[in-house]
């Protein structure tokens, strides 16, 4: 699962919203559909973009020039994610499944605030729409290489989300920015200031998504290995290495491996006997363990010898009539 928070994007944000919705009107003015893709919010799915423009410029109370109205959460789930939303639910019911799932995306938002009144999507002004195609750009090696072209769609199924959220909340009273990482002076500094950890959040994206659809994720298929492999440290590649032995052969520890990898990648433990402590095991009995042969079920143990046993009983047979002839 893949979630940006940006502020920058076709168009700047500090003044009028209208440049980016607009842009993210694209798909309804080239596909030429009979239903335009509307925009919803978890309260609504009909909202027209001209009431997006409306409500999110009408929402900028006593913010300055110079400081950000709005902001854009890019929603862009794998080509895993999307194969098991669509064998699950069929194309037209994974698409209102992603909308239920974007609604649980902004209260992970809103909660990642810890601000007092700040609980739920419902407590942010914010406006989401489906997109169905991606397309290349000058960015993509791709087009680097020759073989693409700019503005050309990318293959395979690609429906993401885009959201747009508001600077404040839904009553005006309070500036929301998701780009505030400091963690000020002391802890009540740092409640006014609203901290938001943008790594804990698009964390959580992961977890409410496996959660709700029942997404049995690798390892190699979380943020944390991703985000390890790209900048973690000496000791925290080397406790990766651990979960990753065992998680490869024992996909029913799956879960525990990634929890834990999501422990690395904050930086919770010194050691891999650290990590391992949490669990109450060591490096030993933890590989020992995760690298246990998972048996089959309803399949004798003496199943495959005794295959084994006729086949060659067979060709002997077979070979002794050969020489017969």
């Amino acid at each position: 699962m893949y979630i940006n928070i940006t502020d920058k994007k076709e168009a700047a944000n500090k003044g009028s919203s209208a440049k980016l919705v607009h842009y993210l009107e694209k798909e309804n003015r080239t596909e030429n559909k009979l239903e335009p893709e509307r925009w919803f919010n978890g309260q609504r799915s009909d909202i027209e973009a001209y009431e997006v423009r409306r409500s999110l410029d009408g929402n900028r109370a006593k913010l300055g020039n110079h400081e950000a109205k709005f902001f854009l959460i890019n929603i862009s789930p794998s080509q895993k994610e999307l194969a098991h939303l669509k064998e699950k639910y069929g194309e037209e019911g994974m698409k209102e499944q992603l909308k239920r799932y974007a609604e649980k995306v902004m209260d992970e938002y809103a909660k990642n605030f810890k601000r007092p009144g700040i609980n739920s999507h419902r407590d942010l002004m914010w406006f989401a729409k489906v997109e169905n195609h991606r397309y290349y750009t000058h960015k993509d090696k791709e087009v680097q290489q020759g073989s693409k072209k700019r503005g050309e769609k990318k293959t395979g199924n690609q429906m993401h989300i885009q959201v747009i959220v508001s600077r404040k909340d839904i009553t005006g009273k309070f500036k929301l920015s998701p780009m505030n990482s400091s963690k000020g002076r002391n802890v009540e500094h740092s409640k006014k200031m609203g901290q938001f950890d943008r790594m804990a959040f698009k964390q959580c994206g992961e977890r409410v998504f496996d959660a709700q659809f029942g997404f049995e994720r690798g390892l190699k298929d979380t943020l944390a290995y991703a985000n390890i492999k790209k900048n973690g440290s000496l000791a925290q590649r080397e406790q990766l290495d651990i979960l990753q032995q065992g998680a490869e052969n024992n996909h029913s520890s799956r879960s525990q491996a990634n929890e834990l990898a999501s422990g690395v990648d904050q930086g919770l433990f010194h050691t891999t006997s650290t990590m391992l402590e949490t669990v109450g095991s060591t490096v030993s009995v933890f590989l020992e363990i995760m690298l246990e042969t998972v048996p089959e079920p309803d399949i004798a143990p003496d199943t495959v010898d005794e295959a084994e046993k006729r086949r060659r009983k067979r060709k002997k047979q077979e070979a002794n009539r050969s020489r017969g002839r």
